[in-house]
């Protein structure tokens, strides 16, 4: 009896041996994935700063300024000014498109039976 308990312990520690080696492996997997996400999460990101700088470069007033004069031929475009820009309250949002009545109801005929 000892000895089938001495073979189900030594098989039950070779499992466990074996499940905590595999374990092991995927976790050593997945640390890794994550470093290389992490570190392709930092190249877009400096890709990132790196297009907006080239934006804000490119929509310089004075540049789009120089552009409009040039082209002005071709687009008609009239160089912009500061009284060209307004606040944002200015701007008129369109309304809300209201249903369309499709049911007729009788106001008057309401009203005289709450009176009642």
């Amino acid at each position: 009896m000892r000895s089938l308990f001495y073979i189900l312990s030594a098989l039950a520690v070779m499992g466990l041996a074996f499940w905590a080696y595999r374990e092991n492996y995927r976790t050593q997997q997945a640390l890794a994935e994550a470093e290389r996400l992490n570190g392709d999460i930092g190249a877009m990101r400096e890709e990132l700063n790196v297009l907006k700088a080239e934006w804000a470069y490119l929509n310089r007033p004075e540049r789009l300024r120089e552009l409009a004069e040039l082209n002005f031929d071709r687009l008609g475009l009239l160089p912009l000014r500061p009284d060209q820009f307004g606040l944002i309250e200015q701007v008129a949002y369109p309304l809300p498109e209201m249903p369309a009545v499709t049911r007729v109801v009788d106001v008057v005929g309401l009203l005289e039976e709450e009176r009642e």
